[in-house]
């Protein structure tokens, strides 16, 4: 192994991040564009081992810039069908990470990548150097796959020609899923591809519910199951029904305490605040809660502003993954908005009141006539304030949880919390929240000075409506 590749390859690489500073060359990403595709063939059409690539070489490009790639694999054997082209192409994401110095990130056509600074010193000049190991691995790993062609790409005009037939055929295998439900079949599937990043993720793939990372849908699960039944994906007896608006299964409960090592017990697959989904860092889009208006928004990885609540994806996306089971964010596949079991728990669609326009666009098929016009963007919505009124001014269903709120608020009581005596707190700290949902923790810090001591209120599955919180000094 050593031999034949500057670099090591290991599973014990996987998580390896790689720095701005420690970077040699960045691929794709944010900031460009790429994309992986698999495709099945016949044996005849594959010409096994060959690597052809389409632009400049690794060797060609200068330290500290970016270029856009492309990865197509072709694969062919006796048990290659085309539902298995999914999981394949997922696969590529894990492989590429057993190679020290090469860090891969996302999926279909949100790929990044990054090569490091020790990668390029060690001997890495080539990208045929990356796509024979990633074949011999496909070859090793993936016994269905008897021959693999490989072409890398890394021109921008060629890249931009190719990535809409990619679009096309991702399109075409969600499409696939819209005429199955999960009342219709009596096996979900799970996937721990993302344990190696998030070691608590439980991955449920059901036919409402695509992977969080959006590249495998029920039938790909099944076939992977089928070929390959000691891999990462494997079914799951979904068991007795819990739950319907919910979606939660005593098999899926199971799985769930077995795979996360005892850290959740339920799981509610199609529930917002209520043990919800858990989120790996591989998910397409960032679900976060806005007390504010009591309705949750929806940002995606490619959006580079800041959400109503001034936070950015990143900073969400830090919050919810690693495996997390977290009231208040959730991370989905893209596909799942097109879902007729859509957080239903939650309200569905109802309760939608933010996304970015480019993912509005997307998915703007798969909502309902009615509030198209009512889900606010960050064409016309910055902050909070201007999302209230937005709100208000297209009569958003969300509005009316507001006049219900507002009727069954008690009176107003004045909450005094012992606190040492400290100048910088004299004035009175007022918290004005919207109703928290069932489930949801919000908590005051401790406040700040040279003296430790203080108060935290922790309100915990409770449903609480607070129009004021007054902290006085004690005198």
């Amino acid at each position: 192994m050593a031999d034949e590749f500057p670099f090591e390859i290991s599973p014990m690489f996987e998580g390896e991040r790689i720095r701005k500073d420690n970077m040699y060359v960045e691929l794709a990403g944010p900031k460009s564009i790429g994309f992986e595709l698999v495709r099945a063939a016949d044996m005849n059409d594959v010409e096994d081992g060959k690597f052809t690539l389409i632009g400049p070489d690794l060797a060609d490009m200068a330290e500290g810039s970016r270029y856009p790639i492309a990865m197509i694999y072709k694969i062919a054997g006796e048990l290659v069908e085309t539902d298995l082209e999914s999981i394949v192409e997922r696969r590529n994401h894990e492989f590429q990470n057993y190679i020290q110095g090469l860090m891969h990130l996302n999926q279909r056509d949100d790929i990044w990548l990054r090569v490091s600074k020790e990668a390029i010193k060690k001997g890495l000049t080539s990208f045929e150097q990356i796509a024979k190991a990633i074949m011999m691995l496909f070859r090793n790993e993936l016994s269905f796959i008897e021959r693999v062609e490989t072409v890398y790409i890394t021109d921008q005009a060629e890249i931009e020609r190719e990535i809409e037939n990619a679009r096309a055929v991702y399109k075409a295998r969600d499409e696939r899923t819209k005429g199955l439900h999960d009342e219709d079949v009596d096996t979900f599937y799970g996937c721990t591809l993302c344990q190696s990043f998030a070691p608590t993720n439980v991955c449920v793939i059901t036919p409402d519910r695509i992977s969080l990372c959006g590249a495998i849908n029920w039938f790909d699960g099944r076939a992977a199951a089928k070929v390959d039944p000691e891999g990462p994906q494997f079914a799951i007896e979904k068991g007795e029904l819990l739950d319907e608006a919910s979606g939660e299964y005593s098999g899926v409960n199971e799985h769930a305490k077995r795979l996360s090592s005892g850290e959740y017990d339920r799981l509610k697959l199609h529930s917002f605040f209520e043990y919800p989904h858990t989120s790996c860092g591989c998910f397409e889009v960032v679900g976060f809660y806005i007390p504010e208006v009591d309705g949750i928004g929806w940002v995606d990885r490619d959006f580079a502003g800041t959400a109503p609540n001034g936070l950015q994806f990143s900073t969400m996306a830090g919050q919810t993954g690693g495996g997390k089971q977290v009231v208040g964010f959730l991370g989905i596949g893209v596909n799942y908005f097109r879902s007729p079991k859509f957080i239903r728990a939650d309200g569905g669609w109802e309760r939608v009141v933010w996304m970015p326009n480019m993912l509005k666009q997307k998915v703007l098929d798969s909502i309902p006539d009615e509030l198209k016009d009512k889900v606010a963007t960050d064409e016309e919505v910055k902050d909070v304030e201007d999302l209230k009124k937005f709100l208000k001014e297209k009569d958003h269903p969300v509005v009316k949880r507001w006049v219900v709120e507002e009727e069954e608020a008690p009176a107003e009581e004045e909450v005094v919390a012992s606190q040492p005596p400290q100048a910088q707190y004299q004035q009175p700290m007022q918290y004005i929240p919207q109703q928290m949902p069932a489930g949801f923790m919000p908590s005051i810090p401790m406040m700040g000075g040279s003296d430790t001591s203080g108060v935290k209120i922790v309100l915990k599955n409770a449903k609480v409506t607070v129009d004021k919180i007054i902290i006085k000094k004690i005198e």
